[in-house]
């Protein structure tokens, strides 16, 4: 590509494919509509929780999850408040605090698992949070959903995650679920993957 050529839609900052973050962004705002109901289930730094208020906005929802004080007060100067609602609360506590009227309707749950950047490396996702906010958020989803999950195994912890999560999606019904994996498999580190799920809906006529 000569130097001076635009960078493709679908590349990295270097024009390289896209991260496994920057797949799942691509794939949900592809699916995502205005008026949505949505999940950040790891709302970090806000990132996520703003792509998706951007892409459900007008009349949609985020509602977005983190365990740590330093991520809502970072979400809250990039979201519109009147576009989200944020929980101090583990992702593992979604069926509990989403109001019961929108279990089943939820649109798109995005993962982002590892931890918060620029801020204690010790504080990650677990093994057994993580499993049990995905088994809540597949309920939560609506027939045609979507969940995208980037999965980090190069930090401490986060390959036993990986592995749990493998063995998590093969299991699941797959008359309910298509679940695919990405991951880059040339690189001697443990780079980030990305799963997604789509939650089967019965064709349109």
């Amino acid at each position: 590509m000569p130097p001076d050529s635009p960078l493709p839609h679908l590349a990295s900052p270097t024009g390289g494919l896209p991260s496994s973050v920057r797949w799942a962004q691509l794939m949900l705002a592809d699916r995502l509509r205005p008026g949505d109901v949505v999940v950040d289930a790891t709302m970090g730094n806000g990132h996520d929780t703003l792509f998706l208020s951007q892409c459900v906005s007008p009349g949609g929802q985020v509602y977005a999850f983190d365990v740590q004080a330093a991520a809502l007060e970072e979400t809250r100067k990039r979201v519109p408040p009147e576009m989200s609602t944020l929980f101090h609360a583990g992702h593992e506590t979604m069926a509990h605090n989403l109001p019961v009227e929108l279990h089943g309707k939820i649109a798109a749950i995005m993962f982002n698992l590892g931890y918060l950047p620029g801020s204690d490396k010790s504080c990650i996702t677990r093994t057994e949070t993580t499993l049990a906010a995905l088994a809540q958020a597949i309920e939560l989803l609506k027939p045609g959903g979507i969940l995208t999950l980037a999965v980090y195994p190069g930090h401490e912890g986060g390959a036993e995650e990986s592995r749990e999560i493998a063995k998590w999606a093969a299991g699941l019904d797959s008359r309910r679920f298509e679940v695919q994996h990405l991951r880059p498999v040339n690189r001697s580190a443990a780079p980030p993957e990305l799963w997604t799920l789509w939650k089967t809906a019965p064709m349109k006529k």
